[in-house]
């Protein structure tokens, strides 16, 4: 590093009217020793001195802005209150036999999620705005279209969940369901993107409570290391109808438009694509780690011991009481389904939201108030507004819960296909997809036609 006054020496000549011309390479060489100058702290910095801050420093603030963000929050809102029921029934059904599915299906998960954010990054738009710019707006109503009812459809999965909590903790529907709306809406339209943020993943972390469950519930070591080895009962319909269920349940199509805009909102740029394929991956794990729990605590507590139905939350939550006691099963249970069932409907209704205002063409960001952006906001009342009012007038949860999956399972295909065209054509040369990207993605998206027919044929 030149010494101090060196340095001073040069800037002054660098800015006076006569040397500036001659000095300026001078002043640049300068400026950049320093920057590549080890940095100076303790009672050697002087206050007020041109030392940039210290890289890792830099790199801490970085980790901490984008390790709890958009990644880790669409990650919690897939193991919503339908993916719940769905690893709990496969639990007490066929104890252990689906972990080793639940573990083989995180890598499929961080694929798909990771291309996402990799678009996002590297265009700046979001995924309906990038199909509307590469395919034209025909196909981008299209898929929004497609968003906007398995939206509608997976916020109703998300109210009913929450009367499912009510009916537990003894709240009627036509109290706790509008109660949660006004939450969701006033969480939204009263901060910026970072509170919303901080307070949907505040939501999602009450899922850990599965954690206790699965504890309390003693399971096996051995059994849950057989479980890796054990035959698969693959002549029985019941449960290839569960195995499709949770591969269908993995990636929702709402995640994928929810990410792409939400990183966006963020701010989040390319140079912080390391990041947030680091946070992606986390997320990943612990929505699969949160899937396990949920399996291991019915697997150990009802598999062999349970004949009844397990179709709604409260019924899971009554068979757990038994075996668990109230805090074990009743209590861990609510709270996790809540927390689940609330930022799945945050993430789901923002997700049709800034598709529907990026088709449209308008202004789209938590960081503005209702009356800069009516159409984004608007669309994100509509949404959670109108769900919340089928769950009060439906007569039956169960089997509107059960056509929303099969609903989904049908759907998904086109918005993993136009996920794959995308990352054909759109993405920049240092970030295009690789020989074993490739094919994984067609392998993905077949194992998701493949289980979604099979779901769908069971259903039926």
């Amino acid at each position: 590093m030149p010494p101090r006054g060196q340095l001073r020496g040069a800037c002054l000549a660098a800015l006076h009217p006569r040397g500036r011309a001659m000095n300026v390479r001078a002043l640049g060489l300068r400026a950049s020793a320093v920057a590549k100058a080890p940095e100076v702290s303790g009672p050697d910095a002087e206050e007020g001195s041109p030392q940039l801050p210290s890289h890792r420093l830099r790199r801490r603030w970085m980790w901490l802005a984008v390790a709890v963000g958009p990644g880790l929050m669409v990650m919690l809102a897939d193991t919503d209150a339908g993916s719940v029921v769905t690893a709990a029934q496969s639990g007490a059904r066929f104890g252990y036999r689906l972990l080793p599915l639940e573990v083989l299906l995180i890598p499929v998960l961080y694929v798909v999620m990771e291309l996402t954010v990799r678009l996002g990054l590297t265009t700046g738009k979001g995924h309906a705005e990038l199909i509307k710019a590469r395919f034209g707006r025909g196909w981008a109503v299209f898929s929004v279209s497609i968003l906007l009812v398995t939206s509608v459809g997976a916020l109703v999965t998300e109210f009913a969940g929450i009367a499912g909590v009510g009916s537990i903790v003894g709240l009627p529907p036509q109290l706790i369901v509008p109660g949660a709306a006004i939450v969701l809406l006033l969480v939204v339209v009263s901060g910026s993107y970072r509170r919303v943020e901080f307070i949907g993943i505040g939501f999602g972390l009450f899922e850990l409570a599965f954690l206790v469950a699965a504890i309390r519930a003693h399971p096996d070591p051995g059994s849950l290391a057989g479980s890796l080895t054990m035959g698969q009962p693959l002549g029985n319909s019941a449960y290839l109808a569960l195995v499709a269920a949770n591969v269908g349940a993995v990636v929702m199509p709402w995640m994928i438009f929810y990410q792409q805009a939400a990183i966006l909102d963020k701010g989040i740029t390319v140079r912080d694509l390391r990041f947030a394929r680091i946070n992606t991956a986390i997320g990943a794990v612990v929505t699969q780690v949160i899937m396990i729990a949920v399996l291991v605590a019915t697997g150990a507590s009802l598999f062999h011991h349970h004949a009844g139905s397990l179709n709604t939350v409260a019924q899971i939550s009554t068979a757990l009481t038994s075996s668990l006691g109230a805090a074990g099963g009743r209590l861990a249970f609510a709270m996790g389904v809540a927390g689940a069932a609330l930022v799945a409907a945050l993430v789901v209704s923002l997700g049709a939201a800034w598709a529907f205002a990026e088709v449209a063409g308008k202004p789209r960001s938590l960081n503005r108030k209702f009356r800069q952006e009516p159409l984004f906001y608007g669309v994100f009342t509509g949404a959670v507004g109108l769900s919340a009012v089928l769950v009060l007038t439906s007569g039956s949860l169960v089997g509107l819960a059960i056509a929303v999956e099969v609903f989904n399972a049908l759907l998904l295909p086109i918005v993993l296909v136009f996920l794959i065209v995308l990352a054909w054509t759109a993405l920049p040369a240092p970030f295009r997809l690789r020989l074993w990207e490739k094919v994984a993605l067609i392998v993905i998206t077949a194992m998701v036609v493949g289980m979604g027919a099979a779901l769908t044929v069971t259903s039926l």
